[in-house]
């Protein structure tokens, strides 16, 4: 359940990014002054799609196998383990990757971004320590 909820509030942060690149949101509102550069950036795209709308339905998958994971049926299933650990482990890499972008090519940082690479490091380890206790 506690996976669910963090990637229920990853959904926000790239949802409001979504929004930036559908142009719904105006400007960025961004302490530290690099958000809109990298969200302009090319590096904003990836296989024709933005990041954002990426991250969106990372989220929302991220959400539904949670959730999946807390019913009954799935309750004693390691494969919800297993695929949460599978796909919290792509979200590191695909946010680091994302972070060496931003660092080394882009000079600039959004912190929208650092939100979401924190929160999937968050559910990455916690989506381990539910594997770990779910061995079987």
């Amino acid at each position: 359940m506690l996976i669910a909820a963090v990637a229920l509030v990853g959904l926000f942060p790239a949802m409001y990014l979504w929004l930036y690149k559908l142009g719904v949101v105006g400007t960025l509102s961004c302490k530290i002054g690099g958000c809109e550069k990298v969200n302009t950036s090319p590096w904003a795209m990836f296989l024709g799609q933005p990041v954002a709308l990426w991250g969106v339905a990372y989220y929302i998958l991220l959400f539904a196998v949670a959730l999946a994971g807390t019913s009954e049926r799935f309750a004693d299933d390691r494969r919800v383990s297993v695929a949460l650990v599978t796909l919290t482990g792509w979200g590191v890499l695909f946010s680091a990757y994302l972070t060496y972008l931003e660092l080394a090519v882009i000079h600039a940082v959004c912190q929208w971004c650092v939100v979401s690479a924190v929160l999937v490091v968050v559910m990455f380890a916690l989506s381990v320590v539910e594997l770990k206790a779910n061995r079987k």
